[in-house]
């Protein structure tokens, strides 16, 4: 907080965003350097992400590559505990696998669930023990979904990764508030990224869609970033085990 209010700034903090590479995670870590966080962005190979790096540092914005994949968790942990601490996780790592639970196999099953949970969990367990070890106040996002607090048809498994995610948000957050870190989710309804694009090619698929979002439009990559930014500020100082709902009025139906 500064004398006159809360700050949306994020000066002088360090910020890891797992998943940076592109749509929602780059917006995230493009927003983060802008507001004054030294950002690191972590995707599987630095190529993913070096592009995106070069451009902050070309506005003199601070940021780094890391170049680690988050579902092999004992690496990603043995990297993390190597670097100083950061005080702002964004856990935006995420897939999905669109089908009737009648074709769902084990191995779509097992690629949702670990990098949608697992890895989350695992990515979390790593960064907030660093920050428990250098008495810390931090923010840890995960990136959730308006899946999370409903249903739907051929999401089965989607929906699992993400009610999950959302049960642990705040178990995590209840465990970490009184060494003043805060744990939220943001859940986004659908939004406009190279993941999703595919889907909307199809003109039935965006009208049903569209159809159940009372602002009758998708999300922009850079309405979750501003969100983020949000939660990672000192603006949100009080709000810990909950979920910032960006779904345009999809679970208000």
């Amino acid at each position: 907080m500064t004398a006159a209010g809360p700050t949306f700034r994020l000066d002088g903090r360090r910020a890891l965003v797992v998943g940076a590479s592109r749509g929602i995670g780059r917006a995230v870590a493009e927003a983060m350097a802008a507001a004054g966080a030294e950002v690191t962005l972590c995707a599987r190979s630095a190529e993913q992400i070096d592009e995106t790096v070069s451009a902050l540092r070309a506005q003199d914005l601070q940021a780094e590559t890391l170049a680690v994949d988050v579902t092999d968790t004992g690496a990603f942990a043995a990297t993390v505990a190597a670097l100083p601490a950061f005080d702002i996780l964004v856990n935006n790592a995420g897939t999905n696998r669109p089908k009737p639970l009648a074709e769902v196999s084990e191995d779509d099953y097992d690629a949702v669930l670990n990098l949608n949970l697992r890895a989350a969990v695992f990515a979390a367990k790593a960064v907030t023990a660093r920050m428990l070890a250098e008495g810390r106040r931090g923010s840890v996002i995960n990136m959730s979904s308006q899946m999370g607090h409903v249903g739907a048809a051929n999401r089965t498994i989607y929906c699992a990764s993400k009610w999950a995610l959302e049960g642990f948000t705040k178990a995590l957050a209840v465990e970490l508030a009184p060494a003043g870190i805060r744990v939220n989710t943001i859940c986004p309804t659908f939004v406009e990224t190279p993941m999703t694009k595919p889907f909307f090619e199809d003109p039935k698929f965006r009208d049903e869609v569209l159809a159940k979002i009372p602002l009758g439009r998708l999300g922009q990559v850079e309405e979750v970033a501003a969100a983020a930014v949000y939660l990672a500020s000192d603006a949100a100082a009080l709000m810990t085990g909950s979920a910032l709902k960006l779904d345009g009025g999809w679970t208000a139906l």
